[in-house]
This record gives C-alpha cells, sequence and structure tokens, in this order.
C-alpha cells in the first residue's frame, strides 16, 4: 500500500505553523498541543521530560524573558522513519520583540521527532544545540 508523503509533509508544516503562532501569542497551552504526552525536549543544559514539563517551562518564559519573542524555523531536512515517524532537521532561533533577525551567535540547529497518532502528526522529541561551537580562550 503506497502512502502520499506530501500529504503527510504538509500536515507536519502545518502543525509546526500551529506551535510557531502559538509561540508568538505566547501561548504555551497552544504551542503544546502539538506534543505527546511523554514527549522530550533537550536544550543546553536542560532536560523536559513530557508534555506537562515542557509546558510548564514555555509558561514560565513567556510570563519571563520569552514575553513578546517569536521563533523562526528554516527545515534543513524531512525524511520519513516507516508510515508514522519522521525525523526533521532545521536551523532558527528566538527573535525577542524589536529583533527582525536571529543574530549569528543565538541561532541553533535542532532535530524534530514526529509520531503520527491517530492520524495526527505531534512532536515526539526536540532537541537543539547552537549552531556554533563556542570559542575556547
Amino acid at each position: 500500500m503506497s502512502h502520499d508523503r506530501v500529504e503527510d509533509e504538509v500536515a507536519i508544516n502545518a502543525m509546526l505553523s500551529e506551535m510557531y503562532q502559538a509561540w508568538a501569542d505566547n501561548d504555551a497551552d497552544g504551542f503544546v498541543r502539538c506534543y505527546t504526552d511523554n514527549a522530550t525536549a533537550i536544550l543546553p543544559g536542560s532536560l523536559r521530560s513530557s508534555r506537562e514539563v515542557i509546558r510548564e517551562s514555555m509558561a514560565a518564559g513567556f510570563d519571563g524573558p520569552l514575553q513578546g519573542s517569536s521563533t523562526v524555523d528554516k527545515q534543513l531536512s524531512l525524511r520519513f522513519v516507516g508510515e508514522d515517524a519522521a525525523v526533521a532537521v532545521s536551523e532558527g532561533g528566538i527573535l525577542f520583540a524589536g529583533e527582525d533577525a536571529v543574530p549569528e551567535e543565538r541561532k541553533i540547529h535542532a532535530t524534530w521527532v514526529f509520531e503520527k497518532r491517530d492520524g495526527r502528526w505531534l512532536v515526539a522529541a526536540y532537541h537543539n544545540s547552537p549552531l556554533h561551537a563556542p570559542a575556547h580562550a
């Protein structure tokens, strides 16, 4: 049985757009709506071990240093692993209020793992790291 991957790509990208809009709206609940219950997010110095932990972290960020921010993300690749899983690699970063571009030193590479559950694509895991390794003194 063949499966239309173009349809899946469109669905994944629509889901990501929904997440980016929730970020721009500083809406932690909307942001994690696209995560599985047992999703993980690994960021430098941080492991967020469930959708609820991710939501709590984002809510605190939106009430603090992330207030008024948005995120940019350029997909570099997307590949499917079987019928119900996909992996994407992207480049992006956070735009803080008043910025129109992410400064080079804040750009990141990210890996996304997507899982299709009940016909809907969700984020099962996310990991990011700085685009450039820190300079050593």
